[in-house]
């Protein structure tokens, strides 16, 4: 397929994880199979029982969700896509199926999560994005994961008749089917679940003849084994970058869902040092929120988010549309280019000047400060000794006079080029 453009330039987009668990301040999905995501803790929901975890759908009614709201958060904080939690491992659907009767559609709030959201954020020109667990550890058919299944086997997994994996496809197919057709565009698939299944089992090369008959252009991730469109590292930068398209999907602390008792919260600086170095390395941020269990937002979560906003709103044009700038460029920080700019990213406050080296020398026009516009002072310095049919256009060395810091989260040198 040829890759849609908007996903390149996005540089960062909004994840969304939720549902009727976090009324009860646990991590979504896990808790039902005893197992912790948070490295190196011993989690209380550890010891929680299926019946345990499941009874709050009874009573899950967020009337303090704020659709429009958070779409226009999303939106004031630069993201360009959100990805929504529509059904995690638990089995909890998040919007009006008639596949199951486990979903928000028997749920004292009985609205159409789903459905508002994406009306929502079309509205705000954010791209949507569907966020879909492969696995149910609710279905019966899938078979559905009990008590007696505890600890988590990690890989001798409990396998369903062919006739109940049957059924079970059958079922997957029909949710995406009403993704699909009944909730307007839907421009990214993000899949999860994967690992408890093989490619041949999950039908992946079916999946994704189905999804594009419905919606050709819908991007798919690489959690659909064998047939993703980009990669998904999580909650860690790689080492290299992938191959291809990439996004990185990270938490605000260490839970992906609403715990009250997780307050080790990254800062919106560290935050904002992350969405640089992705996009320098040629992927997008996706970070993740988790709205409590009454639909209210995290404040710790919103003044992030609106400092992140801030700081885009400002520096933004080295993030959005930008490209990693050229491998040549000798600078110790993140750098991005955009047409006849070259984007400096201060991670670490230089003293009095700075220097970038392998630049073309002769084709610098000015360098300013983001955000102040402010010229910068600039010379430039040629190697005395060049070899034999070396280009015209020198590479040389390009020292900046940089003023104390700005207070922003990150301080941005642009270099205007001549030419790209």
């Amino acid at each position: 397929m040829t890759f849609p453009d908007w996903f390149g330039d996005a540089g960062f987009g909004l994840f969304v994880h939720w549902d009727h668990a976090s009324q009860q301040g646990v991590e979504i999905g896990w808790p039902l199979v005893g197992k912790s995501i948070i490295s190196g803790r011993t989690e209380p929901e550890a010891d929680m029982t299926i019946t345990q975890y499941q009874s709050s759908a009874a009573t899950f009614d967020p009337r303090r969700w704020d659709p429009r709201g958070v779409a226009r958060l999303a939106r004031d904080a630069g993201a360009r896509y959100v990805v929504f939690t529509v059904r995690h491992h638990a089995g909890y659907s998040m919007y009006h199926t008639r596949q199951s009767e486990f979903s928000i559609a028997a749920s004292p709030y009985g609205r159409d999560i789903t459905r508002e959201f994406f009306d929502a954020l079309r509205a705000e020109g954010l791209r949507v994005g569907v966020y879909y667990s492969l696995l149910d550890w609710n279905h019966p058919d899938y078979p559905a994961f009990t008590d007696a299944d505890r600890p988590y086997p990690h890989d001798r997994y409990r396998r369903p008749s062919p006739e109940q994996w049957a059924r079970y496809l059958d079922y997957v197919k029909g949710q995406l089917t009403e993704l699909l057709t009944e909730y307007g565009t839907i421009d990214l698939l993000w899949f999860d679940g994967e690992w408890e299944r093989t490619a041949e089992e999950w039908h992946g090369a079916e999946l994704r003849e189905l999804i594009k008959s419905l919606q050709p252009d819908v991007i798919i991730n690489d959690r659909l084994p064998g047939q993703g469109d980009y990669a998904t590292p999580e909650q860690g930068m790689p080492r290299r970058p992938p191959g291809g398209p990439w996004e990185l999907c990270l938490t605000m602390s260490e839970s992906w869902a609403y715990r009250p008792d997780d307050l080790d919260y990254k800062s919106p600086r560290l935050l904002a040092s992350y969405l640089s170095e992705v996009v320098s390395r040629g992927g997008n941020l996706l970070l993740n929120i988790g709205p409590r269990g009454d639909g209210s937002l995290v404040p710790t979560e919103v003044a992030t988010l609106k400092q992140l906003g801030s700081w885009l709103a400002s520096h933004g044009e080295s993030i959005v549309g930008a490209a990693p700038a050229p491998e040549r460029l000798d600078f110790y920080g993140p750098a991005t280019q955009r047409g006849n700019n070259v984007y400096l990213h201060l991670l670490l406050q230089p003293q009095d000047v700075l220097i970038v080296r392998n630049v073309p020398i002769g084709s610098v026009v000015s360098v300013r400060l983001l955000g102040t516009e402010q010229p910068l002072q600039y010379s430039v310095n040629e190697e005395v000794h060049k070899a034999n049919g070396e280009d015209d256009e020198p590479l040389g060395e390009l020292f900046i006079t940089v003023p104390p810091p700005t207070g922003a989260l990150i301080d941005v040198i642009a270099i205007e080029l001549s030419a790209p």
